[in-house]
């Protein structure tokens, strides 16, 4: 999972020194010493990890992304860089960046990462996306007869979204293969790939109980790829398909409302240039089994909404730049027909310990540096170790440093552990519902503060209802 690090940076040899010691080598009358041991061979250009930095320009800038990508392309390559995900400072001495650079992370390099090793330089190719937030927010569809609005559309990368990829923690691996998938299935498309022999139909099904993010993710996955495609579509939209005014009063009319919806969707990915998401929340309220309708349990005009779905989703198809998200509480309700068309049906599930350990890792982080909790000895500097080196660090019989951090991590993990059962919503207001309970909100240190966390958890589980 993407956790935010550090960046630390490598000393590169002095060229001077290496220079001084192979002219006193030549020049010495003693026979020449044994030659050193071989260099590590250089890692070609085609083994290099493509790690990805993002670079977010400020709103006043109206420099060319062209030009920003190239000054930070020649910035990355004059800095020995570790690659952990985490934000890299703006040069202050290079005025172009600092004018009109807001801000640059390394992203998603957790993939590649194992046994907390990182990522030197010479290892990396960097891929740059440079990016500005679209302030506009939702803007709705009023159709002006009476009916709720059918969607909303933001315009990406949207401000409203930003930051919400990296707050969502998940096991890891799911974030990297959602995005594996949405750069396979546009490149399939980009090169032509022949749809009766390879079958793809770029919808994304992400399906489990409430509050655990699915809705969240779909928005932060729309905002990242249009991020991460920005150099081949020029303009981004994410349409939120409101499902529950599609259904008419009256009889019959369901599906044409449905049909109504995807022609304003088909005028949208007309444009070439233009990366369509439409996301289809609670897909089950359209998508709903035919064979309950049939069956009685269900009125027939569901029938036609379900038809005229999966219709308009074929009609979709052949369009090269739109990607279908949907969520689902209730799987078993989605009409079968519906789930087969899915390429990647993703189960979000609770959080496990360590995904529970490293939300309230980070909502205990913002309450610090905020000041919320600030009754503490250098706590604008606690930096709280992730649930990895948590764990090795637990194992170590000589750890006795570093007392109150050691101290916290043990109490964060015990805070984790009495969170069982809560759903990722439910975790993220935890900490709200922690300060809202404590006697002195103004003169507490994160060691009371998670004492009382314990507490409140267990409380709010006990009002869970079975």
């Amino acid at each position: 999972m993407s956790t935010p690090m550090e960046i630390t940076l490598q000393n590169p040899p002095d060229p001077d020194i290496s220079d001084q010691n192979a002219v006193a080598s030549a020049s010495a009358s003693a026979p020449s010493p044994p030659p050193p041991p071989p260099p590590l061979p250089p890692v070609l250009a085609d083994d290099r990890v493509s790690v990805s930095v993002e670079a977010c320009l400020k709103p006043s800038s109206t420099a060319r992304i062209d030009d920003v990508r190239s000054a930070i392309e020649r910035m990355l390559e004059k800095r020995s860089l570790s690659y952990i995900d985490g934000p890299i400072p703006v040069p202050l001495d290079d005025p172009f960046l600092t004018e009109n650079v807001e801000r640059i992370r390394i992203c998603d390099t957790d993939e590649w990462v194992q046994n907390h090793e990182i990522l030197l330089f010479w290892q990396v190719k960097p891929v740059v996306h440079v990016f500005q937030l679209s302030e506009e927010g939702p803007c709705e569809d009023l159709s002006g007869d009476g009916q709720l609005p059918s969607f909303n559309e933001w315009m990406l990368p949207a401000k409203e979204f930003d930051g919400m990829w990296e707050s969502l923690i998940y096991e890891s691996g799911l974030k990297q293969r959602l995005l594996r998938y949405a750069a396979s299935a546009l490149l399939f498309t980009e090169k032509g790939i022949d749809p009766f022999l390879v079958s793809w139909n770029r919808i994304i099904l992400l399906h489990g109980p409430p509050g655990t993010g699915k809705t969240s993710l779909c928005k932060a996955l729309a905002q990242k790829l249009s991020i991460r495609f920005n150099s081949r579509y020029t303009q981004s939209q994410l349409v939120e398909v409101n499902a529950h005014s599609l259904f008419s009063k009256w009889f019959s009319e369901s599906g044409k409302l449905v049909a109504k919806l995807f022609q304003k969707i088909q005028e949208m990915v007309e444009e070439e240039n233009n990366l369509v998401f439409v996301l289809i929340d609670e897909v089950e309220s359209l998508a709903a089994a035919r064979k309950a309708a049939l069956s009685g349990s269900e009125p027939s005009d569901s029938i036609r909404v379900v038809n005229a779905l999966l219709t308009q989703m074929d009609k979709l198809k052949s369009s090269p730049n739109v990607i279908i998200l949907t969520t689902s509480n209730i799987t078993t309700a989605i009409d079968i027909a519906f789930v087969d068309r899915a390429d990647i049906k993703a189960y979000v599930g609770p959080p496990t310990l360590q995904a529970r350990y490293e939300i309230l890792r980070s909502c205990l982080q913002e309450l610090v540096k905020k000041g919320i909790l600030s009754n503490f000895q250098d706590c604008d500097h606690l930096v709280i170790p992730n649930f990895a080196s948590m764990k090795e660090k637990l194992s170590m019989p000589e750890m006795q440093e570093a007392q109150t951090k050691f101290h916290l991590c043990k109490q964060l993990l015990e805070a984790a552990e009495a969170c069982e059962g809560m759903s990722g919503r439910s975790l993220r207001k935890l900490p709200f519902l922690t300060h809202a309970a404590l006697s002195n909100p103004y003169n507490c240190d994160p060691s009371k503060f998670l004492c009382k966390m314990v507490d409140t958890a267990r409380g709010e589980l006990s009002e869970l209802p079975d």
